[in-house]
């Protein structure tokens, strides 16, 4: 098998225009305000979320990291996997351990990437089809929350990875739509491999989403010069400032970006004009924490069973790996 790199792109042409128009329309007319973080990420959202995953603060890129090195042939024995699929891939960093151990267990064949960034896809492919030229590696330009874009023809058995937390950008509703969708895509054999952040003091949570040398204010800003660029808005990112703040009550960090004076916005390509109260705000990510009985108890009301959890040694982060249940 010879080594290459495939770009898919599932999505019909102007998706993401249309996605992008009624997002925006619907957020900035809303009360409170949001914007989706999937707009975060194009080339620029991309480096800097990479920038953020190194940061001292930004514990989960490190314990998650942490948990994988000790448990990836554990995990390549008990899937036995041919193909793996990651959700949501961004820069694939993580993802060698799996496709190494995979490769020593002696039963990989394929990677595919899905993820909504198609920059960050070319770059990861680029750099993971001269290591792994044995695998056949294709990337999928997609939007998880419409079209998981599972690939069917992909040998057997599926380890199907989302790892991250991001989990966690869903909230309550939206996480039992992708359980069912997730759950109605796998076969008999394959299995689920899930990051998930867990509770913890709110200290060492909100520094991770409001770091020191500014990066995350940054990141969290990058969504108005998306908008600006795509919609020709008239944006200063420099009259909001970035706040992270720790919602006890939903157990979960909410980004937001507050609004430091009064002012009017326009978006030409809506025919909107925002209008911004001082110290209103816009949500713009949150990121759910989560505690072992009830995360199960979810997974099982998706159709998933348990058969691993395995956390870093200060239980910082959970990798889960789950399995269909017959006949969900």
């Amino acid at each position: 098998m010879t080594g290459r790199f495939e770009l898919d792109r599932r999505l019909p042409d102007g998706y993401f225009t249309d996605a992008l128009h009624t997002d925006v329309l619907k957020g900035l007319t809303g009360r409170p305000k949001s914007l989706p973080p999937k707009w975060f990420y194009d080339a620029r959202g991309s480096e800097l979320f990479e920038e953020i995953t190194r940061l001292p603060e930004y514990y989960p890129t490190r314990a998650e990291h942490s948990i994988l090195g000790e448990r990836c042939d554990e995990i390549a024995s008990a899937t036995g996997a041919r193909t793996l699929v990651e959700l949501g891939s961004g820069s694939s960093r993580k993802t060698r351990l799996l496709l190494d151990a995979l490769l020593r267990h002696g039963t990989l064949e394929a990677y595919a990437a899905l993820d909504v960034s198609a920059d960050a896809l070319r770059e990861a492919g680029g750099r993971l089809r001269p290591e792994y030229p044995e695998l056949k590696i294709t990337g999928c330009v997609t939007d998880l929350e419409s079209d998981l874009g599972l690939p069917s023809d992909a040998p057997g058995p599926r380890l199907v990875a989302f790892l991250g937390g991001t989990l966690g950008n869903l909230d309550g509703d939206a996480r039992p739509a992708f359980y069912a969708a997730l759950r109605s895509e796998l076969r008999p054999g394959d299995a689920l491999l899930l990051g998930a952040d867990l509770v913890k003091d709110p200290a060492v949570l909100v520094p991770a989403y409001d770091d020191a040398q500014g990066v995350t204010a940054e990141f969290d800003k990058n969504v108005l010069r998306v908008l600006n660029r795509e919609l020709g808005a008239g944006f200063d990112p420099d009259a909001f400032e970035h706040v992270a703040v720790w919602n006890a009550d939903e157990e979960r960090i909410e980004m937001r970006l507050r609004s430091l004076r009064r002012q009017a916005v326009e978006v030409p390509a809506l025919e909107l004009t925002a209008e911004f109260e001082a110290g209103e705000e816009i949500l713009t990510e949150i990121a759910v924490k989560f505690r072992r009985a009830p995360l199960t108890a979810e997974l099982a009301r998706g159709g998933f069973g348990l058969r691993h959890w395995w956390t870093d040694e200060e239980e910082r982060f959970a990798l889960l790996l789950a399995e269909p249940v017959p006949g969900r």
